[in-house]
């Protein structure tokens, strides 16, 4: 009997949610261990190569994501000729994904220190430990990787999970192991690649048991090979515009500013897609239904929610902030000494960065879940490549508030007016000007508040977990205080107060 779709999306938001908290936290650990017992190059290596090596499995082009699409309707209609022809087309896609990736990763090898300012460790060759990071990538792909878009197809995303949470979890031990008693780099990243071919064995395993009828053979119509080329071309950009955003600011750095200031710089970012990753589950958990909703609902009923969703993540994400710009310097001093901070204008920088990219990807969520993937081709790439040009030219001048400012005014000036303007015209059918006054108007209150909070905090000095505490529960109270001060009159907050209570009663 074929379970509900209520029950699978259920399961996977509990195991999902375990996942997420389980990658904050075992990573953050590691990255501890590492910064203590081997030092601040090593974790920048570290981040430098996971950096480039996100860079080759651009690859990838959206592959999975257009597969996995693929396999919905042959398996609703029970279609097992389909699938597994599917299967076969996604396992050679997969195959000469890992051969590009393997090219272009050895050809790219007499750059690698080029890309590092200053001395590495001393007892590390720079080449192995690349080759090693590259070995891992490559063998991802080859190693039954295409089995995984069976469970995802069939929302068992929670198989998945529980693998990764349990080979990890053995992963972690090893590498806290090394890095305390060997401090051996090299066999920290052997574990590494032992652990991703665990994994994908597991992983492969559980889904030949769960859908043994289902094995890479037969042949696929070629129109609709056609249909998943034109998918996997239009998905190519936004992973490139992805790529080149979340990897180049570490690439920079490591080439302008040296190994040192990139671990530093990835541990300022790491709490910030910690906090990233918290408001994503609210954009996940409404993808499906937005998407819905577009199909059935009238544009003014489509806009009538997104005014609704924009006021949610707005408090959401200026709550957060105000939580960023207030503990991040405390945290980060508990954290990696006050050795090792930045100035406080980089929190500043950091914390508009959060704001925007989550009004961000508001936007993106609408645009996947309307699935204008075509229309908006242009823009990620367009937007990723003024990034990369603002952090080559103001890196040189500002350093770090540079790179991360690069991001900001990319996304303000060219890819948000840019995926609006899409938006509007594609699902809603109405200018946008009604809008983007609502979103200043949100962002305004959200800076009034983080003022008021930061000023308030300002007079408790830091003196360890304690006062982070006190300032914890200060901000809390006070930034709800204001929000519902300003916003209680108002549509949207009856609208919100509303879906709470449902939610309170179910």
């Amino acid at each position: 009997m074929q379970e509900s779709r209520v029950g699978n999306a259920s399961r996977n938001v509990v195991f999902g949610m375990l996942l997420k908290g389980y990658q904050i936290l075992l990573p953050f650990a590691m990255r501890t261990v590492m910064m203590y017992f081997m030092g601040m190059q090593y974790l920048g290596l570290n981040s430098l190569f996971g950096s480039i090596l996100w860079v080759l499995n651009l690859a990838e082009l959206g592959v999975g994501s257009a597969m996995v699409y693929s396999m919905y309707q042959p398996i609703i209609d029970g279609d097992k000729k389909q699938i597994c022809a599917l299967l076969k087309l996604y396992k050679k896609y997969y195959r000469i994904i890992g051969l590009v990736i393997a090219v272009a990763g050895i050809i790219l090898t007499p750059f690698i220190p080029h890309l590092i300012k200053g001395d590495v460790p001393a007892d590390i060759d720079v080449y192995i430990v690349y080759w090693l990071n590259l070995f891992c990538t490559v063998m991802t792909y080859w190693l039954f990787a295409y089995k995984n878009s069976l469970l995802v197809a069939h929302q068992r995303n929670d198989v998945a999970s529980k693998v990764t949470i349990a080979t990890n979890t053995v992963q972690y031990l090893i590498q806290f192991a090394i890095v305390i008693f060997l401090k051996d780099y090299y066999w920290y990243l052997i574990a590494s690649i032992v652990t991703q071919a665990f994994t994908n064995v597991i992983i492969a395993h559980f889904a030949n048991k769960m859908y043994p009828e289902y094995q890479p053979e037969g042949e696929m119509d070629k129109e609709v090979v056609k249909k998943i080329n034109q998918r996997i071309k239009d998905l190519f950009t936004m992973k490139l515009g992805m790529v080149i955003v979340s990897s180049a600011d570490s690439i920079v750095i490591s080439a302008f500013l040296g190994l040192t200031v990139v671990a530093v710089y990835n541990n300022y970012y790491y709490i910030l897609t910690a906090a990233m990753g918290i408001i994503k589950v609210v954009f996940n958990s409404c993808t499906a239904g937005i998407g819905n909703s577009i199909v059935v609902d009238t544009p003014e009923k489509n806009y009538a929610d997104l005014k609704k969703l924009t006021f949610i993540i707005s408090w959401l994400s200026g709550f957060c902030s105000v939580l960023l710009l207030c503990l991040y310097q405390p945290f980060m001093k508990i954290w990696q000494g006050n050795e090792s901070l930045f100035g406080f204008n980089v929190v500043i920088c950091f914390v508009i960065y959060f704001f925007v990219d989550q009004i961000n990807q508001l936007f993106i969520t609408y645009k996947d879940a309307a699935g204008i993937w075509h229309e908006d081709r242009f823009r990620p790439i367009v937007t990723a490549f003024v990034n990369l040009i603002l952090n080559l030219i103001l890196v040189n001048y500002i350093g770090v508030y540079g790179v991360i400012l690069s991001t900001v005014i990319s996304m303000v000036v060219v890819g948000m007016p840019w995926i609006l303007h899409n938006m509007f015209t594609c699902i809603f059918k109405r200018g946008m000007k009604d809008y983007v006054c609502r979103i200043l108007y949100y962002a305004a209150v959200t800076v009034v508040v983080c003022t008021a909070c930061y000023c308030i905090c300002s007079l408790i000095p830091d003196t360890g977990w304690g006062t982070m505490l006190l300032k914890a529960v200060i901000v809390t109270v006070i930034s709800n205080v204001l929000f519902l001060l300003v916003y209680c009159r108002t549509k949207e907050f009856e609208q919100t107060k509303e879906i709470v209570k449902r939610i309170i009663k179910r």
